[in-house]
């Protein structure tokens, strides 16, 4: 250095994708790829150039290589291989269509599948671990609804871990770059950083999955509307008081004709 001096090198923004951990899969044809025990998808997978083996070839022949921030499980990177500037987003399947949910590692992701496997649950989309994963983010009361003794006690390991998961997600949305390689994909959301803007985001994805299954368990069903008022006083007259039980109600009355 002291005869040649040293050269600064700003890696350019791609290079964020280049260090992740890498994962040799295939790609299935609707369902997209399985990293670590989850699928992620995107349309870019709908091409016919996907719908074959790569040409990779050695110990990985014909698989494509995707890469993961163990930090943020919601998605995942794969590099165009038409075009190695364009990295496409592939967002794990059980992400509702709409909205976003907090940030989760690969500690909450074991612990979500581990609880599947351990209570034998039948899960037949990725949309039905959401509500299981939220269970998990959810688990830990927040700070300011804790009893004195909660935070003596066992609460100091649950906010511990947690804060841990609030930083993991906040490091990987820093070192992700400023804006997406393709205009029509959204950037993952932040995690927010305070403690009770936490809560009420997961508070605000646990509605939104609940409204969403509670719409799709009623897509098929009609509505009725509701009887007129007229409707309701010709069945029923509105000053006729009700029958005392039911078992008045089914004796028929004898008049007395004496």
């Amino acid at each position: 250095m002291e005869q040649g001096g040293f050269d600064l090198d700003f890696p350019e923004p791609s290079f964020y994708y280049k260090v992740l951990r890498k994962h040799h899969v295939k790609i299935h044809p609707r369902r997209g790829v399985k990293i670590l025990g989850l699928w992620y998808h995107h349309p870019v997978f709908d091409e016919p150039r996907f719908q074959q083996p790569s040409a990779r070839g050695g110990k990985h022949a014909g698989k494509w290589v995707v890469r993961s921030d163990r930090r943020d499980r919601r998605q995942v990177f794969f590099q165009d291989p038409a075009d190695h500037e364009t990295w496409h987003i592939l967002r794990w399947r059980g992400l509702p269509p709409e909205g976003e949910i907090p940030a989760f590692s690969d500690k909450t992701a074991d612990a979500l599948l581990t609880r599947v496997r351990a209570n034998k649950i039948r899960i037949h989309s990725e949309s039905e671990l959401l509500e299981h994963l939220l269970g998990i983010l959810g688990s830990v009361t927040p700070v300011d609804q804790w009893p004195s003794q909660a935070k003596r006690k066992a609460g100091k390991k649950q906010r511990v871990a947690q804060a841990r998961e609030i930083t993991r997600a906040q490091a990987a949305a820093a070192d992700r770059p400023a804006a997406p390689a393709i205009a029509d994909e959204l950037a993952p959301a932040e995690m927010p950083a305070a403690w009770a803007e936490h809560a009420r985001t997961i508070d605000h994805a646990v509605d939104a999955d609940r409204r969403r299954r509670r719409e799709e368990a009623l897509a098929d069903v009609k509505p009725v509307a509701p009887a007129t008022l007229q409707e309701a006083m010709n069945r029923r007259p509105m000053f006729r008081l009700p029958p005392p039980d039911d078992s008045e109600a089914d004796t028929p009355v004898q008049e007395d004709h004496t």
